[in-house]
């Protein structure tokens, strides 16, 4: 039996930051799926694409919303039944690091104020990562979860991020958790979205995501997603009326030398790979795991 939905029709959602890869695309998805869509860019976005976009469409609208501003997020959320929230790096500190935490906690705490606010709004996606569940100190290993282990019930613990200087996963575990409890607070339907590491041609060696990449690919919980998948995940746990919690999004785990050959190659440069590369057919064990360690060294591994 298909799961109980909310009836989409003459819907208006917002999509905040609509500007993002992901937000963009959740944009052109609700789009078709009828919704009327809300674009909510920070000053840094792509205003031009979006703005092309509402001239062709009349049920897409776009707004200035800063998520550090509160009432720009009010004036967004106007009408809207829903939102689905992803937080993207403002301009001038376009990198994550141990301040950014407190930036993405603000965030959280003004956008889920502001649809406590709106009494229009019934449900919201809040955006955040699968390392805010999968980063634990696990003793004398100090290391990401075991594979079997891990699921929506998990957080990343704290203390460990700010140890090893695990700045993304920090960001993403106060944020999220200042959301919940934000949401529970006021009485708000929320459920989260914890995807993966984005696969994609914009993928780049620099994605914060990929601090302890050594470390998750050994434990087995290196998982990606693409945006297709993820972007589903958004707009069918929004519809089903039953959805509750937190959903860990991810259609691949990368766990053998294949996989992890591939992804460093997308990744390092190549006079990275060349002391490491063999003919085909002869990649072992040894190799990848040099593959992967280099992947972290180059990106600054603890």
């Amino acid at each position: 039996m298909a799961p109980a939905s909310l009836d989409q029709t003459c819907q208006t959602v917002c999509v905040m930051d609509a500007s993002g890869r992901l937000g963009s695309t959740l944009v052109h998805r609700l789009l078709h799926r009828g919704y009327t869509v809300h674009a909510a860019l920070q000053t840094h976005g792509e205003w031009e694409n979006v703005q092309g976009m509402a001239c062709k469409n009349k049920r897409l609208r776009v707004f200035h919303a800063d998520p550090l501003d509160y009432h720009s997020i009010i004036d967004a959320l106007k009408g809207c039944s829903g939102l689905f929230y992803c937080f993207e790096p403002p301009s001038d500190q376009p990198s994550y690091d141990e301040f950014m935490a407190e930036v993405e906690v603000r965030a959280a705490h003004n956008v889920l104020e502001a649809c406590a606010q709106t009494d229009s709004i019934q449900k919201v996606v809040f955006t955040s990562s699968a390392t805010a569940v999968l980063w634990r100190d696990e003793g004398a290993n100090a290391s990401s979860s075991s594979c079997c282990d891990v699921d929506e019930r998990n957080w990343t613990d704290i203390n460990f991020c700010k140890k090893f200087k695990l700045w993304h996963a920090l960001s993403k575990t106060l944020a999220e958790k200042t959301a919940w409890a934000m949401a529970m607070d006021r009485g708000l339907n929320m459920v989260s979205i914890n995807g993966g590491l984005l696969m994609g041609p914009e993928l780049s060696i620099t994605n914060p995501y990929l601090k302890g990449a050594a470390e998750m690919y050994e434990n087995g919980v290196f998982v990606t997603v693409d945006l297709k998948f993820i972007v589903d995940a958004h707009i069918c746990v929004f519809e089903d009326i039953s959805s509750y919690g937190r959903y860990l999004s991810f259609n691949h785990v990368i766990t053998c030398n294949k996989d992890a050959l591939h992804l460093a190659h997308m990744l390092l440069p190549p006079s990275s790979q060349s002391s490491t590369t063999t003919p085909p057919h002869t990649h072992n064990n040894t190799q990848t795991q040099s593959l992967i360690i280099g992947l972290q060294c180059e990106f600054g591994g603890y």
